[in-house]
């Protein structure tokens, strides 16, 4: 039968109670003594039964033992003055980290456009210059990004067109000239408008003009 595992709370019943207390007290004596002979260690233990009863084990002098738990607690300056002083700088450290995260958190919402009823003008006029600078920080990389992309897509189009350069050479086709190549004059030339004669009327009448 696999035994449950066993909620860690008071046990109610007083007979349950007071088994599960001698059972785990000579469970804890049994352990203290074997840790002290397998590695050779100074081992003390004391339990006071719910009556007051003082069940004790030591491996050497229990007095020595303690006289020397004493000293080592004085020169570690871990008493009870340098634990009470270490709990009361952890609330003073828990207590202003506390007060950090709610700033954060109302920043946060302010940023948001929420929880604008208490601030001031003066406040107003700040937040709005805190976005204005993350919007022009957010509009360079941005900005930046594009230009990378354009200097990508530049140099992937004359990659593309030094390839078919190559494979217009082995076939034996003329190269094509790109518009980045092409003149001025060429360009001008390209943008001339052709003239063009508009004529209704059936063909056969149509007169060719000589120039």
């Amino acid at each position: 039968m696999v035994r449950g595992k066993t909620q860690m709370k008071r046990i109610e019943n007083a007979s349950s109670r007071q088994v599960t207390f001698s059972k785990r007290r000579n469970g804890l004596l049994k352990k203290a003594f074997e840790l002290s002979v397998l590695c050779d260690a100074e081992v003390a233990l004391i339990i006071f039964s719910p009556r007051g009863k003082l069940y004790e084990f030591s491996s050497a002098c229990m007095n020595k033992i303690i006289d020397r738990y004493q000293k080592k607690e004085k020169d570690l300056g871990i008493g009870s003055k340098g634990v009470e002083q270490n709990m009361q700088n952890v609330k003073e450290d828990a207590h202003s980290m506390a007060k950090k995260i709610e700033f954060l958190e109302d920043s946060k919402r302010k940023l948001l456009g929420n929880g604008l009823e208490p601030c001031s003008l003066n406040d107003l006029q700040v937040l709005e210059n805190q976005l204005e600078r993350s919007l022009s920080k957010i509009r360079a990389r941005k900005n930046q990004l594009f230009w990378e992309q354009i200097e990508k897509l530049k140099g992937e189009e004359r990659r593309l067109e030094e390839e078919n350069a190559k494979l217009r050479g082995q076939c034996g086709v003329r190269p094509r000239q790109s518009s980045t190549s092409l003149s001025d004059h060429e360009l001008q030339t390209q943008s001339i408008e052709v003239e063009t004669e508009l004529f209704i009327g059936p063909p056969e009448t149509r007169i060719i003009q000589k120039p």
